[in-house]
């Protein structure tokens, strides 16, 4: 008998609100309906010093996922906008460096699989040819701590035009040519910079490690609820059924950009909306 797999869906912390502890945090997630909880370490200090946890909080931690069942599957390492590894600051790349470093192994000894590392080359300097060869060089250091590991980093597209579809992620993809770095699309972002998810998640055929799904408005990449912006869920996840694709799948939300705080209804509310397309 072919037992077909079961797509496994995540909800972003940030869709919590930030006081829980993690033994909450992992509550909640279960509760709301979804199999795995996506950690944020961003540019904040309070996120950042997570990754220098003692032995005692990683095991607190460890034990809080026993307790619940619900497991940390990915990374979402955002802190390279502060720290960007394409940076003119040699200071600034090797503080991105070190953190890429310390994310992996956190990663590693907290059994989550995939990193997803930004594709950022600078955000708060100018753009050019020698940030975009300095981040290369950064990230294909990072593919090599990450394939040691054995940890995955998947490449998303953002909010800046250096990486925002698909296809300027595969360059990368191609170049560096390892299979412990590979695709991590974000189907809202991919739609706000006004690309087609129906053409561009074809491109990553066989290379896409995990998704990112969540709504957008022309303009706006956050706080839009599923089903009120100009997604075509519909036609994304037909293309990713054609493809095969069972790999887990991230909701992202904020819970403090959503009406009334309503972080909880908010989740259960977009576990529902997505259910349907799987």
């Amino acid at each position: 008998m072919l037992i077909h797999p079961r797509i496994p869906v995540g909800i972003y912390e940030k869709a919590f609100p930030d006081e829980l502890g993690w033994q909450e945090r992992l509550e909640w997630t279960t509760r709301a309906g979804y199999d795995f909880l996506d950690i944020s370490i961003d540019e904040s200090d309070a996120r950042l010093a997570r990754l220098d946890y003692t032995a005692a909080e990683r095991a607190a931690l460890r034990q809080a996922i026993v307790n619940t069942g619900v497991p940390i599957r990915v990374m979402g390492l955002s802190c390279h906008r502060r720290f960007p590894l394409g940076s003119a600051s040699p200071d600034l790349r090797a503080r991105g460096l070190d953190l890429l470093y310390r994310a992996i192994e956190f990663a590693a000894e907290l059994s989550i699989r995939i990193i997803q590392v930004m594709g950022y080359d600078v955000f708060y300097e100018p753009s050019d040819a020698e940030t975009a060869a300095r981040y290369r060089d950064g990230i294909a250091q990072g593919v090599r701590w990450a394939s040691a590991a054995g940890v995955m980093l998947g490449l998303e597209n953002v909010d800046v035009e250096f990486v925002d579809s698909v296809e300027k992620i595969m360059r990368h993809v191609r170049e560096i040519d390892s299979p412990w770095f590979q695709a991590f699309p974000d189907i809202g972002n991919m739609t706000a910079a006004g690309y087609d998810p129906v053409e561009q998640l074809a491109l990553a055929q066989g290379h896409i490690v995990a998704i990112h799904v969540k709504d957008v408005l022309p303009g706006q990449v956050r706080g839009v609820s599923m089903g009120q912006g100009i997604v075509n869920f519909e036609n994304a996840f037909v293309v990713l059924a054609k493809m095969g694709f069972c790999g887990p799948m991230t909701v992202e939300m904020w819970a403090h950009l959503h009406p009334g705080n309503m972080s909880f209804e908010n989740a259960v509310n977009a576990r529902r909306f997505i259910k349907r397309f799987i």
